[in-house]
């Protein structure tokens, strides 16, 4: 059985979490006071600090509910039905929409990387989504989908390029048009690694 007070701490923590995303990700976290979050969530400050040591400290947990989330679907994506090929297709749609999210553009590409700095910022992200790559690339490999490529190296160079393209999206006038022209470019690229007898 679980305890009562198990059960209020993990939804104390929750609620703190989901509006530290809300807060920073409409007013960033320079605009953002814990004072705000503990009132959003309906939780004293007190109860705030008995969870996260400071502002910081809540606006990674922020930053990681907001990375799980993408990696779940992703994750979902590259396991699920389907060739390697398709499967690979539709992560990439479902990064490119993922980089549309408000939450995920605000946290996880504006503000983590000056936050957290951009050393532990990159390595969090390595952590997230570098294996997903890296495994959605061995799987085309080994299907005979595109031709045998040193796969830990292309895979960086992918990963860079998404990574890039994550930036380009959020900072984007109109990134929706961006994202499509973006999935655009690295379909090409994909197609031209693609074994011509798996098309």
């Amino acid at each position: 059985m679980r305890s009562r007070r198990l059960d209020y701490s993990e939804s104390t923590r929750t609620a703190l979490v989901e509006s530290a995303v809300e807060l920073f990700t409409k007013r960033g976290y320079a605009g953002t006071s814990l004072d705000e979050i503990a009132k959003r969530a309906r939780v004293t400050k007190g109860a705030l600090y008995h969870h996260f040591s400071g502002k910081q400290a809540l606006f990674e947990a922020a930053f990681e509910s907001v990375e799980s989330l993408v990696y779940d679907r992703l994750d979902k994506i590259m396991n699920g039905d389907g060739t390697p090929w398709e499967r690979a297709l539709g992560g990439l749609q479902e990064f490119i929409r993922s980089c549309l999210d408000p939450a995920y553009q605000r946290i996880a590409i504006h503000e983590a990387p000056v936050v957290m700095g951009w050393e532990r910022w990159r390595e969090a992200e390595e952590q997230c989504s570098f294996g997903l790559v890296r495994s959605a690339l061995q799987s085309l490999v080994d299907a005979g989908e595109v031709e045998p490529v040193p796969v830990d190296l292309t895979a960086r160079l992918l990963f860079g390029a998404l990574s890039s393209a994550a930036t380009e999206i959020a900072g984007a006038a109109d990134p929706k048009k961006v994202g499509a022209e973006i999935e655009d470019v690295i379909v090409r690229m994909l197609l031209r690694l693609r074994q011509p007898e798996a098309g």
